[in-house]
């Protein structure tokens, strides 16, 4: 049996969660240029296993995609790496949907 995977929704994400957090956002390029959560940081899911020395041990990781499936995905990896990570359920479309904050930057 899978373990369950840690999930956050975008209703308990408060603005004490995002200052603590990593936000780290697994969408494709194309996706990320529609728009992320302020602050977020960009490696895509299949970069992710190459790249995971960018995510901090110590600090609780916050994992975003559109709707919560590749986040899912990531969580459950950083995890198994040592990893405090949390997936956004939902993702993006939720986040959007609940008129939050978008960064085009």
């Amino acid at each position: 049996m899978t373990p369950e995977i840690p999930a956050v929704v975008v209703a308990d994400v408060d603005d004490a969660l995002l200052a603590e957090a990593f936000v780290l956002d697994v969408r494709e390029p194309d996706e990320w240029a529609r728009g992320h959560i302020e602050n977020a940081v960009h490696i895509p899911l299949g970069q992710l296993q190459e790249r995971v020395g960018e995510v901090p041990l110590g600090q609780k990781v916050l994992c975003v995609c559109a709707v919560g499936g590749r986040s899912s995905m990531a969580t459950q990896f950083l995890a198994s790496q040592g990893r405090d990570a949390i997936n956004l359920d939902g993702g993006m479309t939720a986040w959007e949907g609940a008129g939050r904050p978008v960064s085009l930057d």
